[in-house]
């Protein structure tokens, strides 16, 4: 099941490679991840970044590939390139079954076309999408102290960067024809659209704070990690607070942190 040397060496350098080029925050902080869980992180993140490429960009083999990683999470032997990277890091590090599941179950509603109605079912989306990512990374990194305290807040860090990552992408997504920002909300506060969205998006950047201050309150129960996961947490944090500076979506467009400044939070966090 595990592949050779040479051709786990080409993996793990283009898991790096990839995650440098879809997720440069996220490469930012995991230089700061210890050298013997580095490698593993970025395999983790080529996997579930495969799998909402596939789903985003609906390609024909999307359901397929989900299929096939649901059904090792099922205890189905690895049969794709997902499922086999999954099988290696799950033999060193006992990845959680019921994450992955539920990783799947966000991708799927993804591909169903779902739209959040109310906060509580885009807590459970971002729950899917992202808080099983901290759960995964619990797994890799460690918990210590109070194990399922080091899971909670996992969970709430990843329902944090997710929703960021919708108030970010708000503009993006409605060219795509997707919405992710609740019906409920937007029946409250009003059209997200440029420059009539500000009381919209300062209830939800509220929301999103909160799940940080959870999220970042259970960081001394992970092993190791902690100065990484900290940088990452402050660097997302960053665009709401770039987001309130460009005038709460006052222009269309992503909120944009330059490197300079994301590099100067993630300092502040780890000093």
């Amino acid at each position: 099941m595990l592949l050779a040397p040479d051709r786990r060496s080409a993996l793990r350098a283009y898991a790096r490679q990839t995650t440098r080029r879809s997720g440069r925050t996220f490469a930012l902080a995991c230089r700061l991840l210890p050298r013997d869980v580095r490698d593993d992180v970025h395999l983790l993140y080529l996997v579930l970044r495969t799998l909402d490429d596939l789903v985003d960009h609906a390609m024909p083999d999307a359901d397929e590939r989900l299929g096939a990683v649901e059904a090792w999470a099922d205890g189905a032997r690895p049969c794709s390139p997902e499922t086999r990277v999954l099988y290696a890091l799950d033999l060193r590090y006992g990845l959680p079954r019921e994450a992955v599941r539920d990783f799947c179950a966000g991708m799927r509603d993804d591909l169903a076309g779902h739209r959040p109605q109310t906060e509580e079912e885009l807590d459970r989306y971002c729950y899917r999408v992202a808080g099983t990512v901290g759960l995964l990374m619990c797994s890799l990194l460690g918990t210590a102290g109070d194990p399922e305290r080091a899971r909670a807040t996992a969970v709430a860090l990843g329902i944090a960067m997710q929703r960021t990552n919708i108030l970010r992408d708000l503009d993006e997504d409605a060219r795509a024809g997707r919405r992710y920002v609740p019906a409920e909300a937007v029946s409250r506060f009003g059209t997200p659209a440029p420059g009539r969205r500000a009381a919209l998006l300062r209830d939800q950047i509220s929301r999103a704070d909160a799940y940080y201050d959870q999220g970042l309150s259970g960081l001394s129960h992970l092993r190791r990690g902690r100065r990484a996961v900290a940088a990452a947490a402050a660097m997302y944090r960053e665009i709401l607070r770039q987001i309130e500076r460009d005038g709460y979506g006052a222009t269309p467009g992503r909120a944009v942190v330059a490197r300079r400044r994301k590099l100067l939070v993630a300092a502040r966090v780890v000093r």
